[in-house]
């Protein structure tokens, strides 16, 4: 979910369609001839800014990157009905000598944009980005693309089940609602967001990119998206790096079941941190001092909705806020968090407080229809992909069972979703049973995806290996921001030299 703060040579065009059309010949990578038509299209290659203030637009200008729209069938099942079009950005290879190919990148999501943040990924590769068309695509329906907008007045369906029953029928109505807004204002778009349809938007950009196999990088739901592909099209994936990675049976029913422990842990390291800065934000002298001022604040928003703002946060939200700003263990949003529960405590304690930065920017796409379109798209996803069960006494039981253990989270995990009231799947889960060489990376203490989905890959995997990453409750940990040697030098070698490291190896987190 998109909760966490966010602190993230040129050539013309005709050169730039040269260069994508060297290797393979599209049409012949197309099962179905009724599709040649789209592997065999030509788009129109263009600049990557589209106005004055495209800030990524101009980075990606800078770098020689052009970006063109490639139409796909909305129902690959029709594929001489209706028609839409994903957005697909490249950086060209510089050392076209040693030219490896392109390298797909998913940022995940499902949902988030991909070409906006393609820099950073570029940024990352350091001298290996020379050798790769490095190649952003945002999914159907996200980012560059036309939009799946339910008009919801949030930009997340998830919400705490509060404390009883009547507090679960609430919700269990709030969802239905949700739902049925989807149903009547993008019900033409809903049974094709999916990430079988997603994969199916890839194979067409590989085969116009005139590739005969795609390298991968998928990051979250993006390693996800990376093993349905594979398994729909075996034989096209060269170099894979999966970073935080989804176990495909763990996603059912709940993206976030199961991870309760992973992030009171997560939580607990952060109040050791907020508990050696107490001088500065006074939660705490100890992480249970911490935790427990944590809990205060919930039973206060139990009790009434914290003012904060123009904004009343309720017990449903609060939990939501707590698990929304994990993940990064980076000090910066160590800094986010106390400022953010710091509010939240002056709120419970005083009748009301203003929202500081982090809340003010993110309490807006909580309670307005802000960023509508990014919760209506990442919910199609997930309920198109791993809808769970019908009945809502199934999710009803389960919140029961948590509870106990995981006051705070377990309610939040396991409540109820807009997928039993959504339209069923047009099609079942992808079965992932094929062995593909891939590199995986997971820190120990990724509260997003549990540590044990990454080695349940490794397993289903055995050509794959696997890097742990000690002392570290980030979820992804390649690239910029976290900026770990070991990680970033090993993931880049392997790109670089298409070999695997001879065996699994750890990293310490920083």
């Amino acid at each position: 979910m998109k909760l966490a703060y966010r602190n993230r040579v040129h050539f013309g065009a005709a050169a730039m369609v040269a260069s994508l059309s060297l290797i393979g010949t599209p049409a012949a990578s197309a099962a179905d001839h009724a599709l040649d038509r789209y592997y065999r299209q030509a788009p129109a290659w263009k600049s990557c800014v589209r106005n004055a203030q495209d800030a990524p637009g101009k980075q990606l200008a800078a770098l020689g990157a052009r970006c063109a729209a490639v139409t796909v069938p909305l129902d690959y099942s029709r594929p001489g009905g209706r028609t839409i079009s994903v957005a697909v950005a490249v950086v060209p290879a510089t050392d076209t000598a040693h030219r490896i190919g392109a390298l797909v990148v998913n940022e995940g999501g499902p949902g988030d944009p991909v070409i906006d943040y393609l820099t950073d990924r570029h940024a990352a590769l350091k001298k290996v980005a020379a050798r790769y068309d490095l190649v952003g695509i945002d999914p159907r329906f996200v980012g560059r693309n036309a939009p799946l907008d339910c008009r919801w007045p949030t930009s997340t369906s998830m919400r705490g089940a509060g404390l009883d029953r009547a507090d679960f029928v609430r919700m269990t109505d709030f969802q239905r609602g949700l739902a049925a807004k989807c149903r009547r204002n993008a019900g033409d778009l809903l049974p094709y967001a999916s990430s079988r349809n997603a994969a199916r938007d890839m194979d067409v950009v590989r085969g116009v990119l005139g590739r005969r196999r795609i390298s991968y990088f998928g990051i979250s739901y993006g390693t996800y998206l990376g093993e349905v592909y594979t398994a729909m099209f075996p034989g096209r994936a060269d170099r894979v790096v999966l970073d935080g990675v989804h176990e495909p049976h763990h996603l059912a029913p709940w993206p976030e079941y199961g991870t309760e422990q992973a992030n009171e842990n997560a939580l607990r390291h952060w109040a050791s941190w907020a508990a050696a800065h107490n001088g500065t934000y006074g939660l705490g002298s100890t992480a249970d001092g911490v935790l427990a001022t944590v809990d205060r604040v919930q039973a206060a928003a139990v009790r009434r909705p914290l003012a904060v703002g123009t904004y009343r946060l309720d017990r449903h939200v609060v939990p939501l806020l707590m698990y929304g700003v994990l993940g990064e263990d980076l000090r910066q949003t160590d800094q986010d968090i106390a400022a953010m529960v710091r509010t939240l405590k002056r709120a419970a304690e005083t009748g009301r407080a203003e929202p500081d930065p982090g809340l003010a920017e993110l309490l807006p796409s909580l309670f307005t229809g802000q960023d509508s379109a990014y919760g209506s798209t990442q919910t199609a996803y997930l309920c198109a992909d791993t809808p769970g069960p019908r009945d809502p006494e199934v999710f009803r039981r389960a919140i029961e069972r948590s509870r106990t253990r995981h006051p705070l989270f377990g309610p939040l995990f396991n409540d109820i979703t807009p997928c039993p009231f959504w339209t069923p799947p047009r099609e079942r889960p992808t079965v992932v049973d094929n062995d593909v060489p891939a590199l995986l990376v997971n820190a120990t203490g990724d509260p997003r995806v549990l540590y044990s989905e990454a080695r349940a890959m490794h397993t289903r995997w055995p050509g794959s290996r696997l890097v742990t990453v000690r002392n570290s409750y980030r979820h992804a940990v390649y690239g910029l921001t976290y900026a770990n040697a070991c990680v970033n030098d090993t993931v880049n070698a392997y790109l670089d030299s298409g070999r695997l490291p001879a065996s699994d190896l750890t990293c310490t987190g920083g």
